[in-house]
């Protein structure tokens, strides 16, 4: 599901560099001597500087906004939002410091006021604001899975933008994966709107994997920023596979890399690569008590057919087809899709799981990569390639 970052008290934060700026309070004039002869107090030794300084704009709402002192400690520190509501920030240990924890909101002006005690025990204030940047646009973006699902253990991790992100190093640092057990994974951008996290090999089956998009305020080139932060954790399920070897008319199911179910099946046309079942490895994507067919180049429109497991956005399915009873587990004879009885196609249907990898080989014809979900497709090289880090 998307994340949703907390903003305590103000909106939220983009990139973008700031200048470090100091000031000092002082009191009354140079040092000198005073009417009848007195000599004049010595200025206060505390320094406070301000990042960024005073009257700064453009201040990226996820830049490091610090309050330092020199010769002293900080005795109290407030940033507050137009609206008079107080920034969280914390102090360092030793109170030389204190920086912003919490992200700032786009185009707003912050106001500051710091106090010191020096190390000669006299006391100075700083204040003053800086303006956070305006985004040319505030891009949304998604992640998937969502919080709490079991999925298969071929499910990659997606992270899909609203527009073109330029900067895709940029949006890539901010995204992340951890795993329990640990996997080896990559992130590849598969068009620049989307960026997936894929493992080397299957998930094991169980892992708990928690994944993030911490996009809010990312700068993805020509004024686009990332609009807000994005978590998810989900769960791997039972290790389930379909091996589907086009000319055997079989549909095998394995659990844990033993043969589970055989079913019999009706594969797309040999002859014709155009109908093929095309070779690669796909995933399930979509499953579907009954769906409408249609494909009027090849003559049917509105056809309905029962338990239908999508696994590629090219047109493929593992559905029932008892109108091509008779060729099933003799012949090929779909447009593409695997056909099963009704019987065997509703017990796979009830174990088939988003996510599950299905494996088909022996076809004429190669799967384009133009599904949605073509992770798979990819050897292990050149998805590392397709990262932009």
């Amino acid at each position: 599901m998307l994340g949703r970052r907390t903003v305590l008290r103000t909106a939220a934060m983009a990139g973008g560099g700031v200048v470090m700026g100091s000031a000092v309070a002082c009191s009354g004039d140079d040092e000198g001597v005073g009417a009848g002869g007195a000599q004049a107090a010595p200025k206060p030794v505390a320094v406070i500087s301000t990042t960024p300084a005073d009257g700064a704009t453009d201040v990226g709402v996820k830049d490091d906004i610090v309050v330092r002192v020199e010769q002293g400690t900080l005795r109290d520190v407030t940033l507050t939002n137009a609206d008079g509501e107080q920034v969280d920030g914390t102090f360092a240990e030793d109170k030389r410091s204190w920086r912003v924890t919490e992200p700032l909101g786009f185009g707003k002006e912050y106001r500051y006021t710091a106090r010191a005690v020096g190390t000669d025990d006299k006391e100075v204030e700083v204040t003053g604001g800086f303006t956070t940047l305006t985004p040319a646009s505030a891009v949304r973006a998604t992640i998937n899975p969502i919080d709490d699902v079991t999925v298969g253990v071929a499910m990659p991790i997606s992270v899909r933008f609203d527009e073109p992100v330029t900067d895709k190093a940029a949006a890539e640092r901010a995204l992340s994966v951890e795993s329990d057990p640990p996997v080896e994974g990559s992130w590849a951008w598969l068009h620049d709107r989307q960026a997936d996290w894929r493992p080397r090999e299957y998930w094991p089956e169980g892992t708990r994997v928690k994944a993030a998009a911490m996009l809010y305020g990312v700068h993805y080139g020509g004024g686009a920023y990332g609009r807000a932060d994005l978590t998810t954790e989900f769960n791997i399920g039972r290790n389930q596979v379909v091996k589907i070897h086009t000319p055997d008319h079989e549909m095998r199911v394995y659990r844990d890399g033993e043969l589970y179910k055989t079913y019999p099946s009706s594969n797309g046309k040999d002859k014709n690569p155009d109908l093929n079942t095309p070779n690669g490895t796909m995933i399930v994507m979509a499953k579907h008590e009954k769906a409408r067919f249609d494909n009027a180049r090849y003559g049917y429109t509105n056809v309905w057919k029962k338990w239908a497991v999508r696994f590629s956005n090219h047109g493929e399915f593992i559905h029932e087809n008892e109108d091509n009873r008779a060729n099933i587990g003799k012949k090929n004879t779909s447009h593409g899709c695997v056909n099963l009885t009704n019987e065997d196609a509703k017990e796979y249907y009830q174990t088939a799981m988003i996510g599950d990898p299905v494996e088909v080989t022996g076809a004429k014809k190669d799967m384009p990569k133009t599904s949605d979900v073509n992770d798979w497709l990819y050897d292990w090289e050149t998805w590392q390639s397709m990262s932009a880090l």
